[in-house]
């Protein structure tokens, strides 16, 4: 089993556990903004178990009816964990609603801060251990539930603050108003992570600073080539694919072009984790005079 399916499966305990603790924060309180926390929480379980399956799909070898794997699929769990943010802000601002037009004093406010504390404790270290390990591992699923989590840290924070103010002031309306901001906060992390998924999902290219890196080492390690051209990226998943025409002179051997090839590949393969390469190689006639210059 690998330490990206051991993160995603502890996620999801971490997730019932936190659930609980704040259900009984509401419990105790009769709080919208902490019953509001909890069923954002409700997001977290389920967010957690979509992650471990998209995780579990990608990391399939290719096969017949997907040769270039399924790595994509965790571009999907993050889509459906944005829709499911998106969800739970909604049933926020529900709740607020209904506290808006019926706002009461909560019961034992401050043991029930106590105890939604400690889930929020709880929640901002595996957000940390979650966008960390994600990035490690190239894991836009892991580094989507990471972010995720951070969202209920704030939800919880904005929570704590509410019901700190309206004990001090008595004002029981800030309880359902305080839920309410955060809701809209919650929504719009939501929009960003589906956004920032349906980019990996269209093909977008690699950051300008990996194109720049990938051409550098084209251009260095492609020596006895002419130049390299149509050099197109994309990333899915923990993959990044690189493909390219290499123009040879004439006279070059098959040898010796895929000696080039293999050199190229191996720098590639270094400096980009998962890189997955094809190289196209021309003859002469074929130089474009506008891809990359190798440096001989």
């Amino acid at each position: 089993m690998s330490a990206t399916i051991r993160i995603a499966i502890a996620s999801i305990f971490v997730g019932a556990l936190v659930l609980g603790i704040k259900t009984l924060a509401w419990w105790l309180t009769g709080s919208v903004a902490l019953l509001a926390d909890a069923l954002e929480s409700t997001v977290n379980v389920a967010t957690a178990i979509a992650a471990l399956i998209a995780i579990r799909i990608a990391a399939r070898p290719a096969d017949a009816s997907h040769p270039y794997g399924h790595h994509k699929a965790e571009f999907f769990s993050a889509v459906l964990e944005g829709v499911m943010i998106i969800v739970a802000a909604l049933l926020i601002l529900h709740e607020a609603y209904a506290g808006f037009l019926a706002p009461r004093a909560m019961d034992l406010p401050v043991e029930g801060l106590l105890v939604n504390g400690a889930a929020t404790v709880i929640n901002t270290f595996w957000a940390w251990v979650l966008v960390r390990r994600g990035r490690a591992a190239r894991s836009p699923a892991l580094v989507a539930d990471g972010k995720h989590l951070f969202t209920d840290v704030i939800t919880s924070a904005g929570v704590a603050l509410g019901i700190l103010l309206a004990i001090v002031t008595g004002w029981w309306l800030l309880d359902p108003l305080m839920a309410a901001l955060v809701a809209v906060n919650i929504l719009w992390s939501g929009f960003h992570l589906v956004r920032q998924s349906l980019s990996g999902l269209m093909d977008e290219a690699v950051s300008e600073d990996t194109l720049a890196k990938v051409r550098d080492i084209i251009s260095r390690e492609a020596g006895g080539a002419v130049e390299a051209h149509d050099l197109r990226t994309r990333h899915a998943g923990q993959a990044t694919f690189i493909d390219f025409h290499l123009v040879v002179p004439g006279e070059t051997t098959v040898f010796d072009a895929h000696e080039i090839c293999d050199r190229v590949e191996a720098a590639l393969k270094e400096a980009v984790e998962g890189a997955k390469i094809t190289i196209h190689v021309e003859p002469e006639h074929k130089q474009k005079h506008s891809g990359i210059v190798v440096l001989d």
